[in-house]
């Protein structure tokens, strides 16, 4: 347990030492057991930290008080519905950021971002402006020195290109069977 850990702990978990103990106070019926279950809290959470430092240390805070607390009161010999109610209720404090939902925001990032690459320059310059960067299409036609007309019709077009290319294709692929739909018609088959 070295001095790294010490100094995480005071700066990243002491902190937060009065909201972990209103926390714990408004979810458990004995007042009197709040110090003692705040000390075990700290506890495990040092523990825990020694082998790897958690990346969101409040939200790793409040979860290992809140399953700290279940585990009590499931030992305890009469639990009362009231408590387990208290603490589903007060789940808010928990990063709802789970690994894999982590992992799929980075995917799909990656992937917009492969589908923003394949647009053609200046669509993707409009888009971006217009949709990440919030201007208006007036401020974008200023901007880039393109008529108003011209940054709609880069915005419409990119946006279904990106829609196309972020989608895997499905919007292109149901714009081909139109329009092969459209030409049969036209030509009699």
């Amino acid at each position: 347990m070295g001095e790294g850990v010490n100094e995480w702990f005071v700066r990243e978990v002491l902190c937060h030492e009065a909201a972990l103990r209103r926390y714990v106070l408004r979810a458990w019926p004995n007042a009197s057991d709040v110090p003692d279950i705040c000390h075990d809290v700290y506890v495990r959470v040092y523990e825990s930290a020694s082998g790897t430092l958690p990346q969101s240390p409040r939200a790793f805070l409040f979860t290992t008080a809140r399953h700290l607390m279940i585990d009590r009161a499931r030992r305890s010999r009469i639990v009362s519905i009231e408590l387990i109610e208290d603490l589903d209720a007060l789940n808010v404090l928990v990063d709802p950021l789970t690994p894999e939902r982590r992992l799929t925001a980075r995917q799909q990032l990656q992937h917009l971002s492969t589908a923003m690459n394949g647009l053609p320059q200046q669509c993707r310059e409009v888009v971006w402006l217009q949709r990440v960067e919030g201007l208006s299409q007036q401020e974008i036609g200023s901007r880039l020195d393109i008529a108003v007309a011209t940054v709609q019709k880069h915005a419409l077009k990119g946006i279904r290109r990106l829609a196309e290319l972020f989608y895997g294709g499905e919007g292109a692929a149901a714009g081909d069977q139109n329009r092969n739909v459209t030409n049969e018609s036209a030509h009699g088959k």
